[in-house]
């Protein structure tokens, strides 16, 4: 049984803002470290996944679509998304082998909760998309699959936070640490015995000039300004998201 749990999502390779996130007395105190998906997808994926598995056992690992990807980039499979591809190169075999063993749920115990069901996007798939307003049918169908004993389900994927019941089981979205949408710092959860929500907030304009100076990615200054400032609102990712959760 975990009296506290620390669910990070959506890092997608931003390295000051795990660094920020990691610092928190709450992170640093939290028996379990849960990473639900989409660790490395950005500029700095080697020191991200370095910091993270330098942690040993304190840190749980689920895929994300986007750790699905680098594998597949790593194979020849390119994606369509350009930070990625160029990801998949900076990998060393360890890491890469690392992100193809990943599961795509885990299940702990969490006090005051119960049986958790971690997932990136949903427990069946690890990239459709559910939101805070997704219709109750929908729900029913991405969860079709869950024991009845599981109560609680955390994801990520959006990159936009919420909790909601869904027919008496709630579900946690924990945003996302390096890509934020509806304003900057970045999102986490912490479990046990109840569900908050937080976000950590650092310098951000440090983390851009870090992020600039220290990757390879070309585009690397114009990454950070776009996403560790969180140019997109919530309602501008809604309304992209939105055709997609079967609506």
């Amino acid at each position: 049984m975990l009296n506290r749990v620390a669910v990070l999502s959506d890092i997608h390779g931003a390295l000051p803002a795990l660094e920020a996130v990691l610092a928190e007395p709450d992170v640093a105190a939290a028996d379990l470290i849960v990473l639900t998906g989409d660790i490395a997808a950005g500029p700095q994926p080697v020191e991200v996944l370095d910091l993270l598995a330098g942690l040993g056992d304190r840190v749980c690992w689920v895929r994300g679509n986007a750790d699905r990807e680098l594998v597949e980039a790593r194979a020849g499979r390119k994606s369509p998304i350009e930070v990625s591809n160029w990801a998949a190169e900076q990998l060393r075999d360890d890491q890469s082998a690392r992100l193809a063993a990943l599961p795509l749920t885990v299940t702990l115990e969490v006090a005051g909760l119960g049986p958790v069901l971690f997932c990136h996007a949903t427990p069946r798939d690890d990239e459709e998309v559910v939101l805070v307003d997704t219709r109750m049918a929908r729900w029913a169908e991405v969860f079709a699959g869950v024991p009845a004993e599981v109560r609680t389900v955390v994801c990520g994927h959006t990159h936009m936070p919420f909790t909601r019941l869904v027919d008496r089981r709630l579900v946690v979205n924990a945003g996302s640490i390096g890509m934020p949408y509806g304003g900057p710092g970045a999102d986490w959860a912490l479990l046990g015995p109840g569900v908050q929500l937080r976000r950590t907030y650092f310098d951000v304009d440090a983390a851009c000039a870090r992020v600039a100076a220290e990757s390879t990615f070309p585009d690397a200054a114009e990454w950070a300004d776009e996403y560790l400032r969180s140019r997109h609102s919530d309602a501008d990712a809604l309304a992209v998201f939105a055709p997609r959760d079967g609506r």
